[in-house]
């Protein structure tokens, strides 16, 4: 029987490089020039870390680190930013989540969603992913082209299909 997963993975690899490529992006900007910012990732509780000298050179920091990310092909959706905050010695934080895996309501509401789209697929959920059975692969295109269109807002890949 048909079948594939779906999957929300994220590089971590290629957020190394656009964390390097932002601070490269920084030397080069006067309004940067002298002023000292970090950008941290902590792998195991999938957060990034950013520091600067006050609210504005955060904000063009999480700028020029997103254009970085889409440049090497890291989905925005990946990141849920939180506010600006106050840090020590006032300086301002700011820090992201980085969604790796679909979370258990997430994988509901999309389970949902298939099941009110009437296709003749059966969607089950195994972890942090989902697998989608069908007895015809035009059935399962048909899901993967809903998914697609829907709002769902967290980067999702299709993989494992097998007929």
């Amino acid at each position: 029987m048909p079948s594939f997963d779906i999957v929300s993975r994220f590089n971590f690899s290629e957020l190394d490089n656009a964390i390097n490529n932002t601070k490269k992006a920084v030397t080069a900007r006067f309004d940067f020039r002298g002023s000292p910012i970090e950008i941290t990732v902590d792998q195991k509780e999938k957060k990034l870390k950013m520091l600067a000298d006050d609210a504005s050179k955060i904000r063009g920091l999480a700028e020029m680190f997103e254009s970085a990310a889409s440049r090497r092909g890291l989905d925005l959706k990946s990141f849920d930013w939180g506010d600006v905050e106050d840090a020590l010695a006032g300086r301002s934080k700011r820090e992201a989540k980085i969604r790796d895996g679909i979370e258990q309501e997430k994988a509901k509401s999309i389970v949902k969603m298939i099941k009110e789209s009437k296709i003749k697929v059966q969607a089950s959920i195994q972890g942090e992913e989902l697998r989608v059975t069908g007895k015809q692969i035009d059935d399962l295109q048909a899901v993967m082209k809903l998914l697609k269109e829907s709002d769902v807002d967290i980067p999702l890949q299709y993989v494992n299909m097998k007929s």
